[in-house]
């Protein structure tokens, strides 16, 4: 059974379900496993994780990184530790290449697929949400983790980085951090609002540990420079295995905080630079960084840094973020 070429092939999944000499597993859905050891686990010191990739379908890198853990737990080449949930997100997208068909599925989660007219990205963002609370349900007092993997549709100054989602507490487990500094996470991101991505679902909705992680530049399928995660890699096989997690940390770890969001309005918007430019390019007190008829966005603090810039989004969605840098120990509960 290959898991990613099944998934990319539409082919069903047959059987649905089988065993290992230390687990067993399921496909409740295609681009869906499940995996639980057949060993007995305390519940009230184990963890159930989810690890997601290809919310949007181009973001090849996790996706296959992903797929490897999953081959290896199939041809019990490791021993699971864990509840484990791989998610495929946005399969249709997976399959043609694209970044999303009709929504973008990052912008559907904790329910706001019910605002959008129903397509298969709206159905499968529902379906996903089942999914994790069902899993995590399954197992209430086991601790919960979830990382979805994502790649950035544009060169960044930091090759690998992490969105933290907000909390109301504005803390973080040390634990989670940990875990972020010893993969070697370039940079930290901490987000100033609800949002409707799918990390904060789980941590708003299922009450996760969650974070949205970054790796490099979206490329096609076979075309990825995989030596740049191996710390990502590494992480998630000494998350899902119980092992010490190898100290892969970068030189320095700086966190940034959001400062301002740059909404889309209208169709008048316009950003006042390239949109080639890097994520985390700086800009400096006063420096005009977008229109929308008569409104304009100007950076606020004496320095800023800009990351995900997209003027191409619908009204009323975010068109770019600004952030500030800010010391991480204000941040670890």
């Amino acid at each position: 059974m290959d898991f990613l070429k099944q998934t990319l092939s539409v082919e069903t999944f047959s059987p649905s379900s089988g065993e290992t000499a230390t687990l067993r597993w399921t496909c409740p859905a295609q681009g869906i496993i499940a995996f639980e050891p057949l060993a007995f686990l305390d519940s009230s010191q184990s963890k159930s994780v989810v690890i997601s990739a290809g919310i949007h379908g181009n973001e090849t890198a996790p996706i296959e990184i992903v797929s490897e853990l999953v081959q290896d737990f199939l041809a019990d080449k490791r021993s699971l530790n864990v509840r484990l949930l791989v998610i495929l997100g946005n399969l249709e997208a997976m399959r043609t290449g694209d970044r999303y068909l009709e929504v973008d599925m990052n912008r559907l989660f904790s329910g706001k697929h019910a605002n959008y007219q129903a397509c298969e990205e709206t159905r499968r963002a529902q379906f996903i949400e089942q999914q994790v609370i069902e899993f995590f349900e399954q197992q209430p007092s086991s601790q919960r983790v979830h990382f979805d993997l994502h790649t950035a549709r544009k060169p960044s100054f930091h090759v690998r980085f992490g969105l933290l989602p907000y909390v109301e507490s504005g803390k973080y487990q040390p634990e989670m951090i940990d875990w972020l500094r010893c993969v070697g996470l370039e940079a930290l991101v901490i987000n100033h609002a609800p949002a409707a991505t799918f990390s904060y679902f789980s941590s708003q909705t299922c009450g996760a540990q969650s974070c949205t992680l970054e790796l490099g530049k979206a490329l096609p399928f076979g075309e990825n420079d995989l030596s740049q995660f191996v710390g990502i890699k590494e992480g998630l096989i000494s998350l899902t295995t119980g092992t010490a997690c190898p100290d892969n940390s970068a030189a320095e770890m700086p966190v940034y905080k959001v400062s301002q969001e740059l909404t889309k309005l209208t169709e008048a918007f316009e950003l006042n630079f390239a949109e080639s430019v890097q994520n985390f390019t700086a800009f400096d007190k006063g420096s005009l960084l977008a229109t929308d008829g008569e409104k304009e966005y100007r950076v606020k603090q004496d320095q800023e840094w800009l990351i995900f810039p997209n003027s191409s989004v619908r009204p009323g969605l975010r068109a770019g973020l600004m952030l500030t840098q800010t010391a991480l120990n204000d941040w670890v509960a």
